[in-house]
């Protein structure tokens, strides 16, 4: 008898929820019995924290994904560093030879001071091979970032073999001086009283290495440019 009592009460519990849910006015949720509220609320909620969920593991697998995708250059890099691990002491050697060769070169840079010794050494150098100078004038100086580059335009005159020890002499000086745009050409023969000379035409480059004063304000002028750009 009781459970026939227990089973009358649920059906009737299940028959006015059931009520409650029927008839609701969609734009009026204030006015909706208990029952339908605590379901839309709890189905809101579930809503809510499934969408926040979901968002955070597609931002999580995002971040997993480009960390995957850096694991490939990490390794390169690892092998990279062992490799220069194990090779310092070699590449400290060959550190100490490279900084010796830029020494060297220094070297054979003049300085700011030296450049007139220089260029004598170029007219000897042509004078003691018998040639007759037509035409020996300095240019402009061009500054790079850490020397500076002389022009030279050069026109001797003489004999074939004469011209060619000369410029092996310019190319045996202990100082860098390099020979562009060579032209040789043979001297017109009333010029010349027939004796079949050549002469050649050509641009002596000389280099020198800028004093600390120079790279000073060479750098200072490029802050200034920048600052100036910036503007």
């Amino acid at each position: 008898m009781a459970s026939t009592n227990m089973n009358f009460d649920i059906n009737a519990w299940f028959a006015q929820a059931q009520d409650q849910f029927r008839g609701l006015n969609p734009n009026e949720p204030g006015q909706w019995p208990i029952l339908p509220k605590l379901t839309a609320f709890v189905f809101t909620m579930v809503a809510v924290i499934a969408l926040g969920w979901f968002a955070l593991l597609s931002g999580q697998n995002d971040e997993l994904q480009a960390q995957r995708d850096k694991e490939p250059q990490l390794k390169d890099e690892y092998r990279n560093k062992v490799a220069q691990a194990v090779n310092l002491g070699e590449l400290r050697k060959q550190r100490i030879q490279v900084e010796e060769y830029v020494k060297q070169l220094e070297k054979q840079l003049p300085g700011k001071a030296e450049m007139d010794a220089l260029l004598s050494d170029i007219n000897q150098a042509g004078l003691g091979r018998g040639l007759e100078f037509d035409l020996f004038r300095p240019g402009s100086v061009s500054v790079k970032d850490y020397y500076a580059e002389l022009p030279i335009s050069v026109r001797v005159s003489g004999r074939y073999h004469d011209i060619g020890a000369f410029t092996a002499d310019i190319a045996n000086l202990s100082r860098i001086v390099t020979l562009h745009n060579l032209f040789i050409s043979s001297v017109n023969a009333k010029d010349a009283g027939g004796s079949g000379a050549l002469f050649m035409e050509a641009t002596a480059r000389t280099y020198r290495y800028l004093d600390q004063s120079e790279v000073d304000a060479m750098r200072a002028e490029k802050a200034k440019n920048k600052k100036g750009d910036k503007k």
